[in-house]
């Protein structure tokens, strides 16, 4: 019916039992309800009344009220994220007004009201607040809708009367929930693109049947070029009622059109750009720049994966934009940007020993959740500095996880195309493709070392034996000088946490995969849980490719200047060629120096 407001309220009148949830015709709104009347021999799910409320210009509207012995809870389903207005109506009829000098004048129903988890109004009184029975009575609350979906709670806290007027009488009892929006709704692209095929058929059916062989011809070439977008768009519906969904206009508003001034990042599908959307939040907007015909299905794929996570350490996703070629992904803004750029000084963050050592705790804390708790498993693949972001607070959330590669229990996997960075790659994953979450534990023993010396894993511009931050740290460590491992910038740290970190960092680098912990075993050592044990000796890759120099014999003592491998530490690789004949090995500890007169004889004059 529509209201004297001029709202139209749909009826929601399903008998809901002891443990029902109920989604209305319009599939706008959802109920749930929880509890039963022990001591009533008839449930009753409504509360219906002749008589006539007032203080309200639509009295018919509280003639019903649903009620619930416990728990009642109503879900509007499919909304626009943002600010909305929630009002409330009830009106107290279950308590007879003409009672008022006898003991049914007693009756008191009193349960709490809470919005999107959170307590709005505790141990609320209808008729003490609408000042008496039959008397109507409206609460109205300020919400933010974040994930597509508004819950309302009312819950009976076992106060107020239980039996006046009549036994087993008590639990919420409310007439209408409307939710209105303080912003101005527009319609997602996958709603657009359900009305464009509604409206291709209605032309269809109205098509005069002189032209039907016309339109057959037409849809049948029309089904063909949309066979493989329909089924593309059949999982986006999916996802659309978990994640937001952003028009093409919007995020270029949001980024002033993916201007350079805000482009903060080059990630391994595309950049990255800085943006405020209209409801004001800040977010980071990353565009795709791949053919999107070669990678539908993998931009699917990373939807899914992102959005079946949550963890205070890994960066959330809001939503993203599929509007034609466009693919992009919406995530949030995090204000201190990468942990490489605080560490290697290149931005005025200043990080002192807590604060490192709890980046490196919280770091292994969104690991463990990706490995062992969340479902699917995921493995990142990439861990790296550049990929732990920090918030205001300096808390790390691991990003670019959407590149991870599902897998099974007791699946292990060969890939034949690596994705990840040159000096965090483990040396089975690099060499042979072998990939399993140890992999992950090595790339965090690297940055775990970074973070303690405040120095990349790899520095050409260093002394030799500190090129490689994994063979000196295992120098100090043999030679019982591990803390001249530590940044020297720092003023001050904590020597049992900083062995510990070095320590731990030590084992999660190991050559053989069962020798590195797992990242949950990791957390217990790092928060003291667990002694960690010594790494017991140098590894492999380290002690059988760190061989002499035989090419230094050759050198004239004026011919000081050799020609050395480029240092490839800051190249962001994502897919690294695996044949061991095409490049050089991305963990040989040392360049090979090659003289001018050496080529000079080899070469010869020219010929």
């Amino acid at each position: 019916m529509i209201g004297n407001d001029g709202i139209l309220y749909e009826a929601e009148n399903a008998d809901l039992g002891k443990v029902s949830f109920y989604v209305t015709n319009s599939e706008k709104w959802a109920v749930s309800n929880v509890g039963l009347f022990f001591d009533r021999k008839n449930p009753i799910n409504f509360q219906d009344t002749l008589s006539q409320a007032t203080d309200t210009n639509t009295s018919e509207l509280f003639r019903t009220a649903r009620m619930s012995p416990g728990s009642l809870r109503y879900y509007g389903l499919g909304l626009k994220n943002g600010p909305y207005t929630v009002t409330l109506q009830f009106s107290e009829t279950g308590f007879d007004p003409l009672s008022s000098q006898t003991w049914k004048s007693l009756g008191r129903r009193v349960f709490d009201i809470y919005i999107q988890g959170h307590l709005r109004d505790k141990d609320f009184d209808i008729s003490k607040e609408a000042g008496g029975v039959q008397r109507a009575i409206a609460r109205e609350f300020r919400v933010n809708v974040s994930e597509n979906y508004l819950e309302i709670h009312l819950f009976w806290a076992g106060k107020g009367t239980c039996c006046i007027p009549v036994q087993g009488y008590y639990g919420p009892l409310i007439t209408t929930v409307h939710a209105a929006s303080d912003f101005t709704p527009t319609l997602s692209v996958i709603a657009e693109t359900i009305q464009r095929d509604r409206t291709w058929l209605i032309i269809g059916i109205v098509v005069p049947v002189s032209v039907v062989g016309l339109v057959l011809l037409v849809f049948a070439a029309f089904h063909i070029r949309r066979k493989k977008d329909d089924e593309h768009e059949e999982e986006l519906l999916q996802l659309a009622s978990r994640l937001d969904t952003f028009s093409y206009a919007e995020l270029r508003a949001a980024t002033d059109d993916f201007n350079f001034s805000n482009k903060i990042g080059e990630g391994g599908f595309g950049p990255v750009y800085k943006g405020q959307l209209a409801d004001g939040r800040l977010v980071a907007v990353k565009q795709l720049s791949v053919p999107t015909n070669h990678r539908n299905n993998q931009f699917v794929t990373e939807i899914a994966t992102i959005s079946a996570v949550r963890h205070r350490n890994l960066v959330k996703l809001y939503g993203c934009c599929i509007e034609g070629n466009s693919r992009m992904l919406v995530y949030e803004y995090l204000e201190n940007k990468s942990l490489d750029q605080a560490i290697f000084g290149k931005n005025n963050l200043h990080l002192n020993w807590p604060t490192r050592f709890n980046i490196c705790l919280e770091t292994a804390k969104g690991l463990a959740y990706l490995h062992e708790e969340s479902r699917p498993r995921i493995v990142h693949r990439d861990v790296k500095a550049s990929n732990i972001l920090l918030n205001v607070d300096l808390c790390p959330k691991i990003s670019d996880f959407g590149l991870a590669k599902l897998y099974d229990d007791n699946k292990t996997h060969i890939s034949t195309r690596v994705a990840g960075t040159i000096g965090y790659l483990a040396p089975e994953y690099a060499m042979r493709g072998h990939l399993t979450e140890k992999a992950d534990v090595f790339g965090f023993g690297v940055v775990a070392l970074e973070i303690l010396s405040g120095r990349p894993n790899s520095d050409n511009s260093l002394d030799r034996e500190k090129i490689y931050l994994l063979e000196w740290a295992w120098n100090l460590h043999e030679n019982n000088q591990s803390l001249e491992l530590v940044d020297p910038t720092l003023s001050e740290f904590d020597t049992n946490e900083a062995i510990r970190l070095l320590r731990v960092a030590l084992l999660c680098t190991q050559a053989s995969p069962m020798m590195r912990p797992p990242m949950s075993r990791v957390v217990a050592m790092l928060v003291g849980d667990i002694e960690p044990t010594n790494a017991r000796s140098k590894p492999s890759y380290l002690t059988d490719w760190n061989f002499e120099d035989m090419t230094s014999s050759f050198l004239n003592d004026n011919d000081e200047t050799p020609l050395t491998a480029c240092n490839s530490q800051h190249r962001d690789e994502n897919d690294i060629a695996t044949s061991p004949s095409s490049r050089t090995n991305p963990l040989l500890p040392s360049p090979i120096h090659v003289s001018e007169s050496m080529i000079s004889d080899i070469i010869g004059d020219g010929r």
